[in-house]
Parts: C-alpha cells; structure tokens; sequence
C-alpha cells in the first residue's frame, strides 16, 4: 500500500524522517511557524534546523494540522514531549479512524510519567501506536551516511508495512515488538548522555566516558526491565547503539548541556540559547521518580537530576559517583 504520511514537527528529526518517508511515499510535513512551512515550501530548506541541507521538492509542508492529517495513512510525531498532547488533541479534531501513529520524541510526560506511546492512547485510543527509534543523528542522515533504526509496534503486520514506508537507501529500518524497552532506551539515553557531557567538559577523559555509558546502559537496563523491556531490546539499536551516539557525538544536544554545565553555565542560560529541545534536562525527574516506584537504583541519573534541580555541581556529581560503593558488575542493585 502507498500510505499517506503525516509528519508533525519540523525540527531537524522531524524533517528528516519526512525526507526519508517522502521517498516512498506521498508526505506532508507539518511546521508549526507559517513562515518555516513557506520556507519549506518555496525554497525547500529548513535553515533554522537543518542548515545547508536541501529537501526533497515533492516534500509540501503546511502550518495546519488538519491539513496535514485529514488525509493521513500514517501520523508521525516529531514533537517534543511537553507540546506532545496538545498537539495530539488538535489531531484528534481531523485524523481518521484506524489511523496508526508513530512517536519520534525520546522522553516522558511530566506529571503523569507516561511514555509517549502511552499518551497517544491516552488522546487517541483504540489505534495502533508505535515508536521509531535509534541511533539516528539528523544531519549524518541527511548527509547520506548510513545509518539504522528500529520501528516497535505490537501489531506486527502494520509494522512490517511501515518499515518499507521509511526505510530508505542507506537508512535501514529494524523491527521490534518491545514498545516499552524502545522508549526506555530512547529516554534514558539522554539522561546519561548529560552525564558524559559534564566529564567530557571536565577533560575526565575516555576510561572514565566508557565507564559513564556501560554503568549507564546497566541503569536504563535495570529500570527498562522493571518496567517491563527486554534485555536484548536495551542491549541493541534503541539501548545501547542510542546510548553510544548521543554520549559520544558533537551533534548530541544532552551531551552538550552536560558539557556547558562542566563549564560553569547555569541549566537555565544553556536551554534559552539552544533552538533545540534537550529531553534529557525534562525527563531527569521523571526517571528519577520512576526509580523510586519500581525500586531501581539509579546513580548516575541521580547524580544529574542533583546538578539540574538541586544546584550541585558536574565535579560534586562526579565525586558523588566515585562514593557510591561498587558492587557486583551484573547485580541490580
């Protein structure tokens, strides 16, 4: 089938997986700013999110959300998770029954502690929702480097026909049943990646990076099972090839604000400067709650939650670590 594609939010994921899905199928891409969709539209660029890049000119954006789902085959949502259920009640006024819709966003809903998944059947019930995710950093796609992510959804048969709607080129597209393992990952993975941030800012240097992202990898694996993941869902592309990227990479906004905090910047002159969300900084406390519910101990992300709410430093966090007594490598304490 020749699905119809919607996909919301044209920050630099947003329209890249637009990009890639308009390859194989008829996509419209939904920008918030009237003036990006005309930009879109006109001169097919994103410069305020994807710079230098050019976009397919059979990709037409609009600034209308009913416009861009009524339509729809397929609803992507590239929107952050605080706009997230705003932006899925104006969805509900014109999408169509039966319609599936896909998160892009790696994080939780403040408050409640949802995944996003689960606010999208929260807003939209009886449809079939999923999540595609992975190590996926917009500009190394659009640049054509290879790269692979994996789409979850528990309705195989619809996920298997998603999967040749965005899989394209050197873009590979895995598939995965584990819904919340994959968002566990794609969250958690922020999180942790402030953490790498503040000792790459601080020059700790690599032994010290590649103990933060397996200690890390072994907090999300703790909780993501807790919550009911598996294990080899947070070991592969949505767990720990995310974890690597966003640990590791310039382009990796979380690892960037770990760094200026390292720095000496406050958490609140590092965010206003940047056109882009950090979901990291806003899932901290929510990770750090649903520790407590399932009785998961979570070092590094305690550690970071005390730099960005309780005014602790990125050396006091590091110190903090280095007290934590050291256990028995796979025991989950």
């Amino acid at each position: 089938m020749n699905r119809r594609v919607a996909v919301l939010g044209a920050g630099s994921w947003g329209t890249t997986v637009a990009a890639l899905a308009s390859q194989n199928a008829p996509t419209t891409l939904w920008a918030r700013r009237p003036e990006l969709a005309e930009e879109i539209n006109t001169h097919h660029r994103n410069e305020r999110y994807l710079p230098d890049f050019a976009l397919p000119p059979d990709l037409p954006a609009t600034a209308s959300i009913a416009e861009a789902v009524a339509d729809a085959d397929v609803v992507v949502m590239g929107v952050p998770s605080h706009g997230f259920r705003p932006v899925l009640a104006e969805v509900k006024e014109s999408i169509r029954p039966g319609v599936p819709v896909l998160s892009l966003a790696k994080g939780f809903e403040e408050g409640s502690l949802l995944r996003m998944s689960q606010v999208i059947a929260d807003v939209l019930p009886g449809r079939p929702v999923g999540v595609l995710t992975g190590p996926n950093l917009a500009k190394e796609i659009m640049s054509g480097y290879a790269a692979a992510s994996v789409i979850a959804m528990t309705d195989a048969s619809i996920m298997h026909e998603l999967q040749d709607v965005f899989r394209s080129g050197l873009f590979r597209v895995y598939t995965n049943t584990d819904v919340v393992g994959c968002e566990i990952g794609g969250a958690l993975k922020n999180v942790i990646a402030i953490a790498c941030g503040m000792g790459d800012g601080m020059g700790v240097g690599d032994n010290t990076r590649a103990a933060v992202i397996t200690r890390g990898l072994a907090e999300l694996t703790r909780l993501g099972i807790a919550m009911g993941g598996q294990p080899q869902t947070l070991a592969g592309l949505a767990g720990m090839g995310d974890l690597v990227a966003t640990c590791t990479s310039r382009q990796s906004r979380n690892r960037y604000v770990g760094e200026q905090i390292a720095k000496g910047r406050s958490i609140e002159e590092i965010i206003a400067e940047m056109h882009m969300v950090a979901e990291g900084v806003k899932a901290t406390s929510v990770v750090i709650e649903l520790g407590k519910r399932h009785g998961i101990t979570m070092p590094i992300a305690r550690e970071v939650y005390g730099v960005i709410h309780e005014g602790r430093t990125a050396r006091q966090a590091f110190r903090g670590l280095i007290r934590h007594r050291p256990g028995f490598e796979h025991e989950p304490a």
